[in-house]
C-alpha cells in the first residue's frame, strides 16, 4: 500500500515538473510583448520596480550569483514600504555574500534560505507579475517581464518548490564550511543508501580510516549521535533531498 503510495505520488510529482516546464517553454516562444527584454542594469532596475513596487501580498525572488543582479533586488526590496512579505532564496554563494550582512528595517516581513540546487533567477509577486534573468549578452543583463497568467503560475511553482527543499538562512549560517563541501555530500548520500565503510571508501578513494574520520567529524558538525540521526538532521539543513 505504501510503496503504491509512493510511486503514484512521484508519478504526480513528475507530470507536474513536466507541465511546469511545458507551460514556461510555450511562453519563451510566443512574441516578445513590448516591455521585453531590458537591456543594461539601469533598465533592469526599473523592470523591477515596475513589478515589485505594487506588490500587495508576497514577493518571491531566487538569486543564483552575487553580483549587480542580486545587488539591485536586495536594494529595492529593503527599500519599500514593508507592504508584501518577501521570502528570499538564495545559492551558498549569495547567502554568505549578500544575505550574511543584509540589513532588514524593522517591522518588515523578510524571510531568507539557502539552496543546494541550482537556481533559476527571478521575481515573482502576487502570483500575477514576474521577472525572469536569462544569461548576459554582450555586457547587458538580459531578463524577461511575464504577466501571463499560466507562466507566472508556473514560475511561482518552480519558486515554491525550491523554496520547500531550502533551509534557513540561520541554520546555513551555523554549518561549518566543511559540511557544506561536496565530499560532505558524497559521504552523507553514501551513509543514507546503507553502504559500508569499506564500500565507500573505495568509491571516495580514500583510505578506511580517513573515511570513518570524516563520518565522525560529520556527526559532530551535526550533532548527531548516530549514522541515522546524521542523515536526519542533514535532510532537515537541506544538505541531501528529501
Amino acid at each position: 500500500m505504501a510503496e503504491g503510495h509512493a510511486a503514484h505520488l512521484g508519478e504526480a510529482l513528475l507530470q507536474a515538473r513536466e507541465l511546469i516546464e511545458s507551460t514556461v517553454s510555450l511562453y519563451r516562444r510566443r512574441p516578445a510583448e513590448p516591455a521585453a527584454p531590458p537591456t543594461g542594469i539601469a533598465a533592469l532596475g526599473e523592470a523591477l520596480e515596475r513589478i515589485v513596487g505594487g506588490a500587495r501580498y508576497s514577493v518571491g525572488v531566487a538569486l543564483a550569483g552575487p553580483g549587480e543582479f542580486t545587488d539591485s533586488v536586495l536594494r529595492l526590496l529593503t527599500a519599500q514600504p514593508p507592504v508584501a512579505a518577501v521570502r528570499l532564496l538564495g545559492s551558498a554563494e549569495v547567502a554568505d555574500a549578500s544575505f550574511a550582512g543584509l540589513c532588514v528595517p524593522p517591522g518588515r516581513p523578510l524571510e531568507a534560505r539557502v539552496s543546494e540546487s541550482e537556481l533559476r533567477e527571478i521575481v515573482v509577486v502576487d502570483g500575477v507579475a514576474a521577472l525572469v534573468r536569462g544569461a548576459a549578452r554582450g555586457g547587458g543583463q538580459q531578463a524577461t517581464v511575464v504577466h501571463d497568467v499560466a507562466a507566472v503560475r508556473a514560475l511561482e511553482l518552480l519558486f515554491a518548490g525550491a523554496w520547500a527543499r531550502g533551509r534557513r538562512l540561520v541554520d546555513h549560517l551555523g554549518l561549518s564550511p566543511r559540511l557544506r563541501s561536496a565530499l560532505t555530500r558524497s559521504i552523507l548520500e553514501r551513509l543514507r543508501a546503507g553502504h559500508t565503510d569499506d564500500t565507500a571508501a573505495r568509491d571516495l578513494n580514500v583510505s578506511l580510516r580517513t573515511y570513518r574520520r570524516h563520518v565522525a567529524e560529520i556527526m559532530r558538525g551535526l550533532n548527531a549521535s548516530s549514522r541515522f540521526q546524521a542523515g536526519a538532521r542533514a535532510v532537515e539543513l537541506g544538505l541531501l533531498p528529501e
